[in-house]
């Protein structure tokens, strides 16, 4: 009973953790392979491996009788990004056609440029700016070529910036706010007036379940999550604002200079300054495919997704709730009210 047997790799991550317990909550047997298991703690409704994503026999040990591989783990940091990421794919592919599995990689906007911009579709072109976003090409026509062989299966699902009470290493997180801290400010990276597209992860997951279990999807297929669209930056601010229950929650840029003077020395900064172009476009992923094949997109509100998020990544405590007074106070402080604040 292979059929419902799944292999998550980067099950401590974001979207890796997303997809393995709803996974294991739709009935897969859900193994996670991971150099310390003792560490993750016991929780996780799934079977952990000891075992390296870098290590071809560990990956396919762990994948054996496996019917679906989740690619979701990237080095941690961000370092040598460049040597590693190559070579944990290939481990993959080698597991998956072992075993006749699917693959299912969460995509990037990475692989585009401006040729595909403004509105991205599943079929555009991908002429990437990036060192990072050529890797990510690389890796993809390697999907494509593993899956035109015919002993495996590939599922790649694309979403925007991630976001969502289990994930740390995002914008979100990382950028917007501090993960561990009640925010004095929400630091956004953007550009005023550029729109930006989020993918908050339990809705990410649930599309990339749904899609798993769809019958009849091609050998290689490719989706686009649209997720959450943020038309000129300032829904998501907002957003955190009203969770905070402050609506005068200042708003600062981020600190691109001082970013690219630490850069050199600072491998996740100079990641980072790379792919800040996408903070300066307008890039919005289509989702008309996805939404064909599953009848609609899994879509929490965006303040409620925003509010949770908080909640778990320790800037928001689970018993505050929105007391009324930040809608007061922004009536009181609008132009037209009889007195302001």
């Amino acid at each position: 009973m292979n059929t419902r047997i799944a292999l998550v790799l980067g099950a401590t991550g974001g979207i890796g953790g997303e997809v393995a317990s709803r996974l294991a909550a739709g009935g897969w047997r859900v193994r996670a392979l991971n150099r310390n298991p003792d560490r993750t703690g016991k929780d996780a409704p799934f079977q952990w491996i000891r075992g390296d994503a870098m290590v071809a026999a560990d990956v396919m040990k762990a994948a054996e009788g496996a019917a679906l591989i989740v690619h979701a783990v990237n080095p941690p940091g961000y370092r040598d990004w460049d040597k590693l990421v190559l070579p944990m794919l290939d481990n993959t592919i080698a597991a998956a056609e072992a075993n006749g599995a699917r693959i299912l990689l969460p995509g990037t906007v990475y692989n585009y440029g401006p040729d595909a911009f403004p509105v991205v579709t599943d079929d555009a072109p991908q002429n990437a700016l990036t060192r990072k976003g050529r890797i990510r090409v690389e890796m993809e026509r390697r999907l494509k070529a593993a899956a035109s062989r015919g002993k495996a299966t590939v599922l790649i699902v694309r979403a925007g910036d991630f976001f969502g009470p289990r994930a740390a290493n995002n914008w979100f997180s990382q950028g917007l706010v501090k993960a561990g801290n009640r925010p004095k400010a929400i630091t956004y990276p953007g550009k005023r007036g550029v729109g930006h597209q989020w993918a908050y992860l339990p809705d990410m997951a649930e599309a990339m379940a749904r899609l798993v279990e769809h019958a009849g999807l091609d050998d290689f297929a490719s989706f686009n999550f649209g997720g959450h669209w943020d038309g000129d930056g300032t829904a998501m601010t907002e957003a955190i604002r009203h969770a905070l229950d402050d609506p005068f929650l200042p708003v600062k840029g981020m600190p691109w200079w001082l970013m690219r003077l630490a850069a050199p020395f600072v491998p996740f900064l100079r990641e980072v300054m790379e792919m800040r172009y996408l903070w300066t476009v307008l890039v919005r992923l289509d989702n008309a495919k996805l939404m064909a094949i599953l009848g609609g997109e899994p879509h929490t509100p965006l303040d409620e997704a925003v509010r949770a998020t908080l909640i778990g990544v320790g800037c928001l405590g689970s018993e505050e709730t929105p007391s009324g007074i930040s809608r007061a106070r922004a009536f009181l402080a609008s132009p037209g009210s009889p007195e302001r604040l």
